[in-house]
């Protein structure tokens, strides 16, 4: 896999997620300095909702775990892995890093 240069940090708003289109892949980015890693990647697409949202969610610190609140059902998806909080479902999770005010993720399959 590749590190593929998306935005730069500038372009993302604090403790919100913006859509970004990656290889014909919705993703949902998100800032958050207070995290150790600051910028997450993971899938648009709310597999309970069936709509590209998760970008619009609110980013939350749960159980001391980053998430995002789906704006639809409100279920929690982990920034990191993307794995739900709520239910046994899953969104794709990618590998980012920022680099001198740029945002880098791994090539989404």
């Amino acid at each position: 896999m590749q590190w593929n240069l998306i935005c730069k940090q500038s372009d993302l708003v604090v403790d919100a997620g913006v859509a970004a289109m990656v290889n014909g892949k919705q993703v949902a980015l998100f800032y958050v300095p207070a995290a150790p890693e600051q910028v997450f990647a993971i899938g648009n697409w709310d597999p309970i909702g069936k709509a590209n949202v998760l970008s619009r969610g609110l980013v939350t610190h749960l159980q001391g775990l980053w998430s995002v609140a789906s704006p639809l059902y409100k279920q929690h998806y982990s920034l990191l892995d993307g794995q739900c909080v709520e239910e046994d479902v899953k969104v794709p999770a990618w590998p980012t890093k920022l680099v001198d005010g740029k945002v880098y993720i791994r090539q989404p399959d």
